[in-house]
């Protein structure tokens, strides 16, 4: 998984394996799982550019294109597409490196919004670049 490989304008942000607890018996695993991997790339990649805690406020369209199965290394890509006043939002692409062939191929995407919150868990400013 070389930068040569991160899809255009976008920014590799988390790497994992799918394992056999995160599957169906068929092996093919959860998209919860998925979605999840995604919500975590979300928010580390929204809480550096907030410079602070941010939390998910909505998820577009989420599309599962593909299965990841058991073995496969799922590789979670960002883009950020727009700042707003207390928001960010950003493009998210899951990527699936197979485990036996290493092949690698688009699984899932969607768009996230994630707001900033202060300390006391209310939606703050998010800082211009």
């Amino acid at each position: 998984m070389s930068e040569a490989h991160t899809p255009p304008g976008m920014e590799l942000t988390l790497r994992t394996l799918a394992m056999p607890g995160d599957a169906n018996p068929a092996g093919d695993i959860f998209g919860g799982w998925v979605m999840s991997q995604m919500d975590l790339a979300a928010a580390v990649r929204a809480d550096e550019r907030a410079k602070g805690r941010t939390a998910t406020v909505a998820v577009h369209e989420i599309v599962f294109r593909k299965p990841v199965k058991i073995g496969d290394t799922l590789c979670v890509y960002t883009k950020i597409e727009k700042v707003g006043r207390t928001s960010v939002t950003l493009k998210i692409e899951a990527w699936a490196r197979r485990h036996y062939d290493h092949t690698r191929e688009m699984v899932t995407e969607a768009v996230f919004v994630m707001v900033a919150l202060d300390k006391d868990g209310k939606p703050r400013s998010v800082d211009a670049e």
